[in-house]
């Protein structure tokens, strides 16, 4: 298992490969950031379980609302009694358990969402449930014990969110993409004007490494260049 440690946290990924997932820890409580799909739902506990210990996991963050990362988060909220943190203008998707495909960003996934994406939206639909904490600019978990802010990421989605820990290492959703070698550039979003000043407010921090919802973590000299390129676009 992959993990990464701060000054006052260590990040486990528990899950990767279609889409990540990460229990943020301290010696007290976890936190949840996003859950994967449905079919990884084993995986998932199975790994929260063996990290929490007599811990509880107190709450569940998710950076957005799509099905890839909030399949499982009505269950949960069941199994471990946690509070459901996300972006107010991703509330409604939540609570009917479906949340409008992101545009494609070329032609190949332009064909994607337009053609077979939306053939096939009835199967990106998943179990509703009703958020516990709504943010808007930024929120502070500073009352569970963690030195960790969500700020709002929008570009992806209208409400996509990160969270920055102890402003060194930024889980960044689909705000930026790990997949694709010396390329942060997601292949899906719906406003990539919006996105590029997201990565701007992510360098605004002093993160050093960003970590995404898909593929391997980013250094900040690569988000920098990206940031760069696209930002004269």
């Amino acid at each position: 298992m992959k993990l990464w440690k701060s000054n006052h946290c260590t990040i486990y990924q528990v899950l990767n490969g279609r889409s990540n997932s990460f229990l943020i820890s301290n010696q007290n409580t976890s936190i949840l950031v996003d859950t994967g799909r449905k079919n990884s739902w084993e995986t998932l506990t199975l790994q929260i379980d063996k990290l929490l210990g007599k811990n509880n996991l107190s709450n569940l963050i998710l950076t957005h609302t799509h099905f890839d990362h909030a399949e499982n988060a009505s269950k949960i909220k069941e199994k471990y009694d946690s509070k459901i943190i996300l972006h107010g203008r991703e509330t409604e998707y939540l609570k009917m358990g479906n949340a409008p495909l992101p545009k494609g960003n070329n032609g190949v996934t332009r064909f994607l969402i337009d053609v077979i994406g939306k053939k096939m939206e009835s199967h990106y639909s998943y179990e509703p449930v009703d958020p516990d904490i709504l943010i808007d600019e930024n929120y502070s978990l500073n009352n569970l014990g963690f030195n960790v802010d969500i700020i709002h990421t929008p570009g992806h989605s209208n409400g996509s969110i990160s969270v920055i820990i102890d402003d060194s290492i930024a889980l960044v959703g689909d705000t930026l993409f790990g997949v694709f070698g010396n390329s942060v550039y997601p292949p899906f979003a719906d406003d990539t004007k919006i996105l590029i000043k997201s990565w701007k407010k992510l360098l605004n921090t002093h993160c050093s490494l960003f970590i995404p919802g898909h593929g391997k973590e980013i250094n900040r000299k690569l988000l920098e260049s990206q940031y760069y390129k696209y930002s004269k676009d």
